[in-house]
């Protein structure tokens, strides 16, 4: 398979590294401060997309002009997701975007969603998160940890919104950031009372999971068009 490199940062050099060990070709690798263009991506199968959130929006929409599916870990752009879901539909192209490609953290995902659900009505446990990552890490919360929030929330109804800060407001659902060196990434929920406390906790030992997961998208999207997440690729 031939895969662009959008984005040849920590992260992109982790993918190339997996990819080749696949056997896969990278026919393409750009740094997220150079401007994409339709005609690099000739030929391409899968462009993976790793970059900043102030170029990954247009990196996204070349992509579906020059018909070449996207695999995106990209945060910090999210408030323009849904129009970029409805120009792939449109154009009948193919996307997938996750704030984290990781196997184990998808699987955490399905965790958090579980707990929370048989918290719903637990109101004597206030819950709160934290996440830790490097110090080059531009975007707090992570986007992981807004993935886990907006899991709490949607079952956790007593928490309507989240602050980046430590909150004793029972309507308020604390997300703690810590930037720290070194730091692959730390995810931790935990609900507490006056009698016990119930806490869960992910964390990555270095970028190969990421790198992994993104790889195994970018193989089960070419030939696929819609939408996706990491829960149709891996079938949870």
């Amino acid at each position: 398979m031939k895969i662009a490199l959008i984005g040849y940062g920590k992260m992109g050099k982790a993918i190339d590294a997996i990819a080749t060990a696949k056997g896969h070709e990278i026919v393409l690798r750009t740094s997220s401060q150079q401007p994409l263009t339709k005609e690099q991506l000739a030929g391409v199968d899968v462009a993976i997309e790793f970059t900043v959130p102030e170029t990954a929006y247009q990196n996204i929409i070349t992509c579906f002009e020059a018909n070449v599916p996207v695999v995106s870990g990209t945060t910090g752009w999210l408030d323009k997701l849904p129009a970029i879901k409805a120009l792939c539909e449109e154009k009948k192209q193919a996307f997938l975007h996750t704030t984290n490609f990781s196997i184990g953290v998808n699987i955490f995902f399905e965790v958090n969603k579980k707990l929370a659900e048989l918290m719903a009505h637990q109101p004597q446990y206030n819950v709160w998160m934290e996440e830790i990552h490097h110090t080059q890490k531009k975007d707090a919360p992570s986007g992981t940890a807004l993935s886990l929030a907006e899991q709490v929330m949607s079952s956790v109804t007593r928490k309507t919104k989240w602050v980046n800060e430590e909150s004793n407001q029972p309507d308020t659902l604390s997300i703690i950031s810590k930037r720290i060196d070194p730091a692959p990434g730390t995810h931790i929920i935990s609900y507490t009372s006056a009698i016990d406390d119930i806490t869960i906790t992910h964390t990555a030992h270095s970028r190969e999971g990421f790198a992994a997961g993104a790889v195994v998208a970018a193989e089960w999207l070419k030939g696929k068009t819609g939408v996706f997440t990491m829960r149709e690729v891996l079938g949870l």
